[in-house]
């Protein structure tokens, strides 16, 4: 079977975008496929919607801050050091627990040896790229979405949404599964109700 190429548009700080992380990346252990992490931004999802506070006015919790950061760290570093943080943020945020966000962020600078792009957080200067990478991952898709989306030769979904991540054996069927639906064209969509709880370790 030919390489799959899998670009995967994720906020760091949704734990179902590190939970469909961890799985594509057991996945590309054990399957020929190139995966690559982009932006995608709850900022701009939760824009104008009902029950969310405008994010200029919820300081350091402002999910502007982590993606800002994210831009910042992959235009110094490549799409490796988008990757790079993205893993250790995940690590510190989600598994970890380490909360106010700020700490969880200075956190996972640390890790990487990128305190200095912490500047960023709270500047404009990346908005513009986030927003691209973001409508470049949304638009395909055709219907209002969120994060993560996945893109799979091509075909653009909303999700995986995932629980837990899933064991080895499991996780590889699912892709096979999900790349198999990816390739009819006339697929579009299959949902069910969501677990009360979900595991991100």
């Amino acid at each position: 079977m030919p390489k799959s190429r899998v670009e995967l548009f994720a906020d760091p700080v949704c734990p179902f975008a590190w939970i469909a992380y961890r799985w594509l990346s057991m996945v590309e252990m054990h399957r020929d496929v190139e995966l690559s992490l982009r932006i995608m931004s709850l900022a701009i999802l939760n824009d104008g919607t009902r029950g969310y506070p405008p994010e200029e006015k919820r300081g350091l919790e402002s999910a502007w801050r982590p993606v800002r950061v994210a831009a910042a760290v992959e235009e110094q570093r490549g799409p490796g050091g988008f990757r790079d943080f993205f893993e250790a943020f995940g690590q510190v945020f989600h598994v970890e627990g380490v909360r106010p966000r700020d700490a969880a962020l200075r956190e996972a600078l640390r890790r990487i040896e990128a305190a200095q792009v912490l500047r960023s957080a709270d500047v404009t200067d990346y908005d513009a790229v986030i927003r691209e990478s973001h409508s470049r991952g949304v638009e395909p898709v055709g219907i209002p979405g969120g994060t993560p989306t996945i893109h799979i030769d091509g075909a653009a979904f909303f999700g995986p949404i995932l629980s837990a991540v899933p064991a080895k054996k499991e996780a590889l069927a699912m892709f096979d599964g999900t790349r198999l639906i990816a390739s009819n064209p006339q697929f579009s969509e299959l949902k069910r109700g969501r677990p009360e709880e979900i595991r991100v370790d």
